[in-house]
């Protein structure tokens, strides 16, 4: 049997959200791995990439995996019945349950995160405690078969940590060589606790209309559970 992974496809998805994890997937034994979204037309990524889903909710089978990515399309889903309700039928049986950056609060507004640790970009990590989830600074957090990773980047490691958990280290370190993922980042400014303060700053400063927009999509979402 094909070991069935679902990554949820949207507009405005940030894409390395979905094509870093999307690496490491296919290289999984027996992998089946389809991009899901609404139809098959193609979605417009942040930036302007043009990618198109090979399933559709509605004929999608049971998975063993489902992973929600993240990027500023998001927002948009926090309120998306047919979304959630997909995310939830997947959820009950999928083995397991997974996101990558803002994807995480996705999950929250499906009712997926009640009690649960997890992970998800820096800038809307508090946003997850609405939904009862305890907030983690973590770059992957596992929480029973629910797996969560930070913000964009995140998503190999992530990804590489599902490889193990599902079929060993020694798979997952396979992986990791055959695709020669060795960060050596020519700046310590990955993360707000070790970025200039002014950096830090600046960037808040540059997503405070979306931040903002996706705050009250969440307290919509929250109050709706």
């Amino acid at each position: 049997m094909p070991f069935r992974i679902g990554l949820l496809l949207f507009p405005d998805i940030t894409q390395l959200d979905m094509t870093g994890p999307y690496e490491v997937f296919i290289k999984f034994p027996g992998a089946k791995v389809d991009l899901i979204w609404k139809t098959l037309q193609a979605v417009t990524a942040g930036g302007g990439m043009q990618i198109v889903s090979t399933m559709t909710f509605a004929d999608c089978p049971q998975l063993d995996l489902i992973c929600v990515p993240g990027g500023p399309g998001m927002n948009a889903l926090l309120n998306d019945a047919e979304t959630l309700d997909f995310i939830r039928r997947q959820a009950k049986s999928a083995r397991y349950v997974t996101s990558v950056c803002t994807g995480a609060l996705v999950l929250g507004a499906a009712g997926l995160l009640k009690g649960k640790r997890a992970a998800t970009h820096w800038l809307s990590r508090d946003m997850l405690a609405a939904f009862g989830a305890t907030p983690v600074a973590e770059r992957v957090v596992i929480d029973g078969n629910v797996i969560t990773g930070g913000g964009v980047t995140a998503g190999i490691d992530f990804a590489l940590t599902v490889a193990a958990e599902a079929f060993g280290p020694e798979l997952a370190q396979a992986i990791q060589l055959g695709i020669e993922y060795d960060p050596q980042p020519p700046f310590d400014a990955g993360s707000p606790e070790h970025a200039d303060a002014a950096i830090v700053a600046k960037v808040r400063a540059m997503a405070a209309a979306r931040q903002a927009e996706r705050q009250a999509a969440v307290n919509a979402a929250a109050a709706k559970l």
